[in-house]
Protein backbone atom coordinates (compact mmCIF):
# COMPACT_ATOMS: atom_id res chain seq x y z
CA UNK A 1 0.00 0.00 0.00
CA UNK A 2 1.17 3.47 -0.82
CA UNK A 3 -0.09 5.87 2.07
CA UNK A 4 0.37 9.98 2.29
CA UNK A 5 0.84 11.20 5.54
CA UNK A 6 0.24 14.87 5.93
CA UNK A 7 2.22 16.53 8.89
CA UNK A 8 4.27 13.21 8.63
CA UNK A 9 7.28 14.56 10.45
CA UNK A 10 5.58 15.44 13.46
CA UNK A 11 4.51 13.31 16.30
CA UNK A 12 2.10 11.48 15.22
CA UNK A 13 2.63 11.22 11.85
CA UNK A 14 6.11 10.14 12.09
CA UNK A 15 5.10 7.25 14.90
CA UNK A 16 2.30 6.14 12.22
CA UNK A 17 5.27 6.53 9.31
CA UNK A 18 7.33 3.90 11.16
CA UNK A 19 4.95 1.33 12.02
CA UNK A 20 4.21 1.54 8.13
CA UNK A 21 7.57 1.31 6.58
CA UNK A 22 8.40 -1.34 9.43
CA UNK A 23 5.32 -3.54 7.56
CA UNK A 24 6.59 -2.87 4.23
CA UNK A 25 3.76 0.24 3.11
CA UNK A 26 5.47 2.73 0.57
CA UNK A 27 5.37 5.75 2.68
CA UNK A 28 5.43 9.20 1.79
CA UNK A 29 5.67 12.53 4.11
CA UNK A 30 4.05 15.76 3.13
CA UNK A 31 5.41 18.57 5.95
CA UNK A 32 5.97 22.05 5.67
CA UNK A 33 7.81 21.64 9.13
CA UNK A 34 7.01 24.19 10.78
CA UNK A 35 6.79 21.91 13.98
CA UNK A 36 7.76 18.43 12.58
CA UNK A 37 10.94 17.50 12.51
CA UNK A 38 13.02 15.64 9.88
CA UNK A 39 15.31 13.90 12.65
CA UNK A 40 12.01 12.19 13.48
CA UNK A 41 12.07 10.41 10.29
CA UNK A 42 15.81 8.88 11.23
CA UNK A 43 15.93 5.35 10.03
CA UNK A 44 12.54 5.47 8.13
CA UNK A 45 12.92 4.84 4.71
CA UNK A 46 10.16 7.32 3.32
CA UNK A 47 9.56 9.92 1.22
CA UNK A 48 9.66 13.64 2.43
CA UNK A 49 8.14 16.44 0.11
CA UNK A 50 8.68 19.68 2.37
CA UNK A 51 5.62 21.89 1.49
CA UNK A 52 2.27 22.74 2.68
CA UNK A 53 -1.36 21.07 2.38
CA UNK A 54 -2.87 24.71 1.91
CA UNK A 55 -0.74 24.72 -1.54
CA UNK A 56 -2.97 22.65 -4.25
CA UNK A 57 -0.39 21.70 -6.76
CA UNK A 58 1.74 20.65 -3.82
CA UNK A 59 -1.13 18.97 -2.58
CA UNK A 60 -1.81 17.07 -5.80
CA UNK A 61 1.78 16.34 -6.31
CA UNK A 62 2.03 14.51 -3.06
CA UNK A 63 -0.63 12.49 -3.78
CA UNK A 64 -0.25 10.79 -6.73
CA UNK A 65 0.04 7.24 -6.98
CA UNK A 66 -1.11 7.12 -3.35
CA UNK A 67 -4.02 4.26 -2.16
CA UNK A 68 -4.40 6.56 0.76
CA UNK A 69 -4.08 9.57 2.79
CA UNK A 70 -3.64 10.07 6.30
CA UNK A 71 -4.48 13.85 6.86
CA UNK A 72 -2.63 14.82 10.37
CA UNK A 73 -1.50 18.04 9.46
CA UNK A 74 -2.66 20.96 11.48
CA UNK A 75 -2.28 24.48 13.05
CA UNK A 76 -2.48 23.24 16.49
CA UNK A 77 -3.66 24.76 19.79
CA UNK A 78 -5.94 26.40 21.45
CA UNK A 79 -4.13 29.28 22.78
CA UNK A 80 -2.41 29.81 19.53
CA UNK A 81 -5.70 29.67 17.25
CA UNK A 82 -6.79 32.79 19.83
CA UNK A 83 -3.66 34.57 18.96
CA UNK A 84 -4.12 34.23 15.09
CA UNK A 85 -7.67 32.94 14.16
CA UNK A 86 -7.24 33.40 10.32
CA UNK A 87 -3.92 31.49 10.18
CA UNK A 88 -5.44 28.68 12.14
CA UNK A 89 -8.83 28.38 9.55
CA UNK A 90 -6.12 28.57 6.89
CA UNK A 91 -4.39 25.05 7.49
CA UNK A 92 -6.76 23.33 9.46
CA UNK A 93 -10.26 23.91 6.87
CA UNK A 94 -8.70 25.05 3.60
CA UNK A 95 -5.92 22.82 3.83
CA UNK A 96 -7.97 20.32 4.39
CA UNK A 97 -10.54 21.33 1.57
CA UNK A 98 -7.13 20.97 -0.54
CA UNK A 99 -6.67 17.26 0.96
CA UNK A 100 -10.13 16.01 0.17
CA UNK A 101 -10.02 17.57 -3.32
CA UNK A 102 -6.47 15.49 -3.98
CA UNK A 103 -7.87 13.04 -2.59
CA UNK A 104 -10.90 12.79 -4.51
CA UNK A 105 -9.14 13.22 -7.69
CA UNK A 106 -6.19 10.46 -6.74
CA UNK A 107 -9.32 8.06 -5.40
CA UNK A 108 -7.39 7.49 -2.50
CA UNK A 109 -9.03 6.93 1.27
CA UNK A 110 -8.48 9.28 3.89
CA UNK A 111 -8.38 8.98 7.20
CA UNK A 112 -8.42 12.60 8.89
CA UNK A 113 -7.66 13.59 11.93
CA UNK A 114 -10.49 16.00 13.90
CA UNK A 115 -10.30 17.18 17.74
CA UNK A 116 -12.53 16.74 20.87
CA UNK A 117 -12.27 19.91 20.80
CA UNK A 118 -15.51 20.26 18.53
CA UNK A 119 -17.42 20.07 21.45
CA UNK A 120 -16.57 22.56 23.11
CA UNK A 121 -18.90 24.67 25.24
CA UNK A 122 -21.17 21.06 25.79
CA UNK A 123 -20.08 19.91 28.86
CA UNK A 124 -22.50 16.51 29.23
CA UNK A 125 -19.76 13.80 30.02
CA UNK A 126 -19.09 11.01 28.83
CA UNK A 127 -18.47 12.43 24.91
CA UNK A 128 -20.60 10.47 22.13
CA UNK A 129 -20.62 11.07 18.26
CA UNK A 130 -24.20 11.59 18.35
CA UNK A 131 -24.12 14.67 20.98
CA UNK A 132 -24.19 18.69 19.64
CA UNK A 133 -21.31 20.60 18.96
CA UNK A 134 -20.24 23.70 19.68
CA UNK A 135 -16.50 24.98 19.78
CA UNK A 136 -15.10 27.82 22.17
CA UNK A 137 -11.91 28.70 20.12
CA UNK A 138 -10.87 29.16 16.76
CA UNK A 139 -9.04 25.78 16.57
CA UNK A 140 -12.47 24.14 17.68
CA UNK A 141 -13.81 25.86 15.01
CA UNK A 142 -11.61 25.22 12.58
CA UNK A 143 -11.29 21.52 12.79
CA UNK A 144 -15.51 21.10 12.59
CA UNK A 145 -15.47 22.79 9.51
CA UNK A 146 -12.74 20.57 8.40
CA UNK A 147 -14.93 17.60 9.36
CA UNK A 148 -18.05 18.87 7.98
CA UNK A 149 -16.00 18.81 4.88
CA UNK A 150 -14.62 15.41 4.91
CA UNK A 151 -18.55 14.42 5.81
CA UNK A 152 -19.66 16.49 2.51
CA UNK A 153 -17.20 14.73 0.58
CA UNK A 154 -18.04 11.41 1.17
CA UNK A 155 -22.01 12.18 0.70
CA UNK A 156 -21.37 13.99 -2.46
CA UNK A 157 -18.99 12.46 -4.23
CA UNK A 158 -18.63 8.86 -2.47
CA UNK A 159 -15.25 9.31 -1.13
CA UNK A 160 -14.26 6.84 1.51
CA UNK A 161 -13.54 9.45 4.43
CA UNK A 162 -13.02 8.59 8.22
CA UNK A 163 -12.54 11.45 10.51
CA UNK A 164 -11.39 10.29 13.87
CA UNK A 165 -11.60 12.99 16.68
CA UNK A 166 -8.65 12.93 18.52
CA UNK A 167 -8.65 12.97 22.54
CA UNK A 168 -4.94 14.25 24.02
CA UNK A 169 -3.00 11.98 22.08
CA UNK A 170 0.66 12.07 24.05
CA UNK A 171 3.57 9.67 23.66
CA UNK A 172 7.26 9.91 22.77
CA UNK A 173 8.66 12.21 19.96
CA UNK A 174 5.95 14.48 21.18
CA UNK A 175 8.07 18.30 21.24
CA UNK A 176 8.00 19.49 25.03
CA UNK A 177 10.26 22.66 23.74
CA UNK A 178 7.72 25.56 22.75
CA UNK A 179 5.42 27.68 24.08
CA UNK A 180 2.68 25.55 22.86
CA UNK A 181 3.36 22.66 24.18
CA UNK A 182 1.10 19.95 25.07
CA UNK A 183 1.14 19.33 29.32
CA UNK A 184 2.53 15.81 29.47
CA UNK A 185 5.67 16.07 27.09
CA UNK A 186 5.82 20.37 29.02
CA UNK A 187 5.83 18.62 32.20
CA UNK A 188 8.17 15.68 31.60
CA UNK A 189 10.57 18.10 30.41
CA UNK A 190 10.06 20.81 33.17
CA UNK A 191 10.49 18.24 35.69
CA UNK A 192 13.91 16.24 34.00
CA UNK A 193 15.09 19.94 34.29
CA UNK A 194 14.19 20.74 37.60
CA UNK A 195 12.04 23.24 36.87
CA UNK A 196 8.80 24.40 38.15
CA UNK A 197 5.61 22.82 36.52
CA UNK A 198 2.89 25.58 35.80
CA UNK A 199 -0.68 24.47 36.56
CA UNK A 200 -3.17 26.67 34.94
CA UNK A 201 -6.21 26.83 37.53
CA UNK A 202 -6.66 24.86 40.13
CA UNK A 203 -5.53 21.60 38.15
CA UNK A 204 -9.19 19.54 38.90
CA UNK A 205 -9.60 19.46 35.12
CA UNK A 206 -9.45 16.23 33.16
CA UNK A 207 -8.16 14.71 30.26
CA UNK A 208 -8.60 11.72 28.40
CA UNK A 209 -5.45 10.69 27.56
CA UNK A 210 -4.64 8.35 24.70
CA UNK A 211 -1.12 7.16 23.73
CA UNK A 212 0.32 7.25 20.68
CA UNK A 213 0.88 3.33 20.17
CA UNK A 214 -3.07 3.57 20.10
CA UNK A 215 -3.75 5.70 17.63
CA UNK A 216 -1.35 4.29 15.15
CA UNK A 217 -2.98 1.27 15.80
CA UNK A 218 -6.37 2.55 15.03
CA UNK A 219 -4.90 4.43 11.69
CA UNK A 220 -3.29 1.15 10.78
CA UNK A 221 -6.68 -1.01 11.21
CA UNK A 222 -8.59 1.25 8.96
CA UNK A 223 -5.83 1.71 6.16
CA UNK A 224 -5.93 -2.03 6.50
CA UNK A 225 -9.78 -2.15 5.81
CA UNK A 226 -10.34 1.21 3.63
CA UNK A 227 -12.60 1.86 6.66
CA UNK A 228 -15.28 4.76 6.02
CA UNK A 229 -18.00 5.90 8.13
CA UNK A 230 -21.00 8.32 8.04
CA UNK A 231 -19.94 10.37 10.99
CA UNK A 232 -16.90 11.48 13.15
CA UNK A 233 -15.82 8.83 15.44
CA UNK A 234 -14.11 9.67 18.75
CA UNK A 235 -10.54 8.12 19.27
CA UNK A 236 -10.17 7.78 22.72
CA UNK A 237 -10.86 4.92 25.41
CA UNK A 238 -12.56 6.59 28.43
CA UNK A 239 -10.19 7.28 31.11
CA UNK A 240 -9.58 10.72 32.34
CA UNK A 241 -6.95 12.10 34.50
CA UNK A 242 -6.26 15.17 36.20
CA UNK A 243 -3.73 17.31 35.84
CA UNK A 244 -2.91 17.43 39.32
CA UNK A 245 -2.93 13.67 38.64
CA UNK A 246 -0.43 13.56 35.36
CA UNK A 247 2.21 15.41 38.02
CA UNK A 248 1.22 13.12 40.62
CA UNK A 249 2.29 10.26 38.19
CA UNK A 250 5.63 12.06 37.37
CA UNK A 251 6.42 12.63 40.75
CA UNK A 252 5.69 8.87 41.64
CA UNK A 253 7.66 7.75 38.57
CA UNK A 254 11.02 10.48 39.35
CA UNK A 255 10.67 9.63 42.33
CA UNK A 256 10.80 13.52 43.46
CA UNK A 257 8.20 16.24 44.79
CA UNK A 258 8.06 18.99 41.90
CA UNK A 259 7.63 22.20 42.42
CA UNK A 260 4.36 24.14 41.17
CA UNK A 261 3.70 27.53 40.28
CA UNK A 262 -0.23 28.41 39.33
CA UNK A 263 -2.01 30.55 36.90
CA UNK A 264 -4.81 31.18 35.58
CA UNK A 265 -7.09 28.81 33.63
CA UNK A 266 -6.56 29.92 30.21
CA UNK A 267 -9.46 31.22 27.95
CA UNK A 268 -11.58 28.57 25.93
CA UNK A 269 -10.14 25.66 27.96
CA UNK A 270 -12.13 22.94 28.29
CA UNK A 271 -12.52 22.02 31.57
CA UNK A 272 -13.74 18.22 31.27
CA UNK A 273 -13.05 15.67 28.63
CA UNK A 274 -13.89 11.99 28.88
CA UNK A 275 -14.72 10.03 25.72
CA UNK A 276 -17.26 6.95 25.69
CA UNK A 277 -15.54 4.29 23.63
CA UNK A 278 -18.50 2.44 22.58
CA UNK A 279 -18.18 3.06 18.81
CA UNK A 280 -14.40 3.15 18.74
CA UNK A 281 -14.57 -0.09 20.46
CA UNK A 282 -16.86 -1.42 17.75
CA UNK A 283 -15.41 -0.53 14.83
CA UNK A 284 -11.66 -1.57 16.30
CA UNK A 285 -12.22 -4.71 18.83
CA UNK A 286 -8.63 -5.55 18.66
CA UNK A 287 -7.05 -2.38 19.57
CA UNK A 288 -6.21 -1.93 23.25
CA UNK A 289 -5.60 0.86 25.36
CA UNK A 290 -2.02 1.83 26.95
CA UNK A 291 -2.91 2.71 30.68
CA UNK A 292 -1.44 6.07 32.05
CA UNK A 293 1.12 4.93 34.12
CA UNK A 294 2.78 2.81 31.55
CA UNK A 295 2.04 5.51 28.42
CA UNK A 296 3.92 8.45 30.37
CA UNK A 297 6.90 5.79 31.65
CA UNK A 298 7.23 5.82 27.87
CA UNK A 299 7.61 9.37 27.63
CA UNK A 300 9.93 9.47 30.40
CA UNK A 301 11.87 6.90 28.40
CA UNK A 302 12.17 8.54 25.44
CA UNK A 303 12.90 11.92 26.83
CA UNK A 304 16.07 10.52 28.82
CA UNK A 305 17.87 10.16 25.62
CA UNK A 306 17.46 13.27 24.49
CA UNK A 307 20.54 15.86 25.04
CA UNK A 308 19.89 18.29 28.31
CA UNK A 309 21.34 21.48 26.74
Amino acid sequence: MRVLITGGAGFIGSNLARALAQRGDSVVVLDDLSTGLVSNLDGIEVTLIEGTIVDAATVAGAIEGADAVVHLAARGSVPRSIEDPAATHDVNATGTLRVLEAARAAGAHVVFSSSSSVYGVNTALPKAEEMWTQPMSPYGASKLAAESYAMAFRQVYGLDVLALRFFNVYGPLQRPDHDYAAVIPKFAWLARAGQPLTVHGDGEQTRDFTHVDSVVAVLASALDRRLSWDRPVNLAFGAAITVNGVVAELERQLGADLAIVHEPARAADVRNSLNDPALLRTLFPDVAPVDFSSGLATVLAWMAQLPTG
